[in-house]
């Protein structure tokens, strides 16, 4: 059965293919589209930095990593040990350090190669490996979902890896406490700082990561580390009720009482639920009334204040997980391509519409504008 599956993709494919060459239909417009890799790497990044959504194809998330890898590779060194960036610049005072996107300049051609990186050809590789929930010839919404956090999976426990090489002095395959060193912006701040503060680098958020107690972080755990609203460790997500409670608490009463949930707390809350996930919504009295009835479900003792127990209904909303931003990404995408607006989208109409799925990294040379996907649903 699957032999026959493949045989007909390849099939159908070949057949788009021929149509799509010798269509006299309008004139094709991609390549005046500048595939260019993104660049988005910095240590100076906060607690919660903004979401960009991942690369939809696995070769364009290699690249992107392998230039990130070299990014953090000089921004390490010059955080870490900038003793030895010292002495290179001054044994060599005629070298100049050339510019990070000169490094994989040659990728970025080879990505505008249609020869070599053919992007109509990609599609038709990567749409049966999308396609697989059934194998029905129809990409659904939520095989796309599946598809983007499968990605989002990955890009994260890459960059978990390299931190974990970073803190694992003894390299025993775990990070303690006493490995760990917080990021130079954390070493660096005041105890007025955001992050600081709240506890995100302090010793009750790792023991809450050590899901097993044996005081130490295993792969896995210290990802949760570094990534809380990803996790299913309970420990951890109570720590991450009791860090939004601390953030949320102004008037320092160990609780939120309703005025401190309604300014906050309550439009994240409904941001999430409508799937915007936009921060922008203005205060008015007609969103007292559904605030007060979400405060009220939440507050089970009713004693008027919520406790960090009782924000665990909601955590996951306060902070979304790469599920969140997987199907948003997967909503975005059929919301463009799906041409018979049927929800699903099949092998051709991801074929005529190909720069929806390689849209966070190209620019359109003709008004110079970045086409970036992610800021429709910023």
């Amino acid at each position: 059965m699957g032999k026959v599956s493949i045989l007909i993709y390849i099939t159908v494919a070949v057949l788009i293919l021929f149509l799509i060459s010798y269509s006299p239909s309008k004139p094709s417009n991609h390549r005046h589209r500048r595939l260019k890799l993104r660049s988005n790497f910095t240590f100076s990044h906060q607690v919660r930095p903004h979401h960009d959504p991942v690369p939809f194809d696995p070769i364009v998330a290699d690249l992107e990593l392998r230039r990130e890898d070299r990014q953090w590779e000089r921004q390490y060194m010059e955080h870490a040990h900038p003793e030895l960036v010292q002495h290179e610049s001054d044994s060599a005072p005629g070298a100049e350090s050339q510019p990070e996107w000169e490094d994989f300049a040659d990728a970025e051609d080879y990505l505008n190669d249609e020869e070599r990186f053919n992007v109509t050809n990609r599609l038709v590789v990567l749409f049966p490996r999308i396609d697989v929930d059934p194998a029905d010839g129809f990409v659904t919404e939520h095989e796309l979902t599946q598809w983007n956090l499968q990605q989002a999976e990955r890009e994260v426990m890459h960059r978990t890896q390299r931190e974990m090489d970073v803190h694992d002095k003894n390299k025993d395959g775990f990070v303690s406490f006493a490995e760990y060193e917080p990021p130079s912006w954390v070493l660096n701040a005041d105890n007025t700082s955001f992050g600081y503060d709240m506890g995100w680098w302090k010793e009750e958020h790792f023991n809450a990561s050590d899901a097993d107690g044996d005081g130490l972080l295993n792969i896995t755990e210290f990802n949760d580390f570094l990534h809380p609203a990803d996790t299913k460790n309970p420990k951890l997500l109570r720590w991450l009720c009791k860090e939004e409670l601390r953030e949320r608490d102004t008037d320092k009463d160990g609780k939120v009482n309703f005025k401190e949930f309604f300014h906050g707390l309550f439009d994240m809350v409904r941001n999430y639920d409508e799937e915007g996930h936009n921060s922008s919504h203005q205060f008015d009295d007609s969103m007292e009334a559904p605030a007060k009835k979400l405060f009220a479900q939440l507050d089970k003792d009713g004693d008027g204040y919520l406790s960090d127990v009782e924000l665990l209904p909601v955590i996951g909303k306060l902070h979304p997980s790469e599920s969140y931003y997987a199907k948003q990404q997967a909503d975005y995408i059929i919301s463009q391509a799906d041409g018979d607006k049927d929800g699903r989208l099949t092998l051709a109409e991801m074929i005529d519409n190909p720069y929806v799925f390689y849209s966070a990294i190209f620019n359109d040379d003709e008004d110079e504008d970045d086409y970036e996907y992610h800021d429709e649903f910023r």
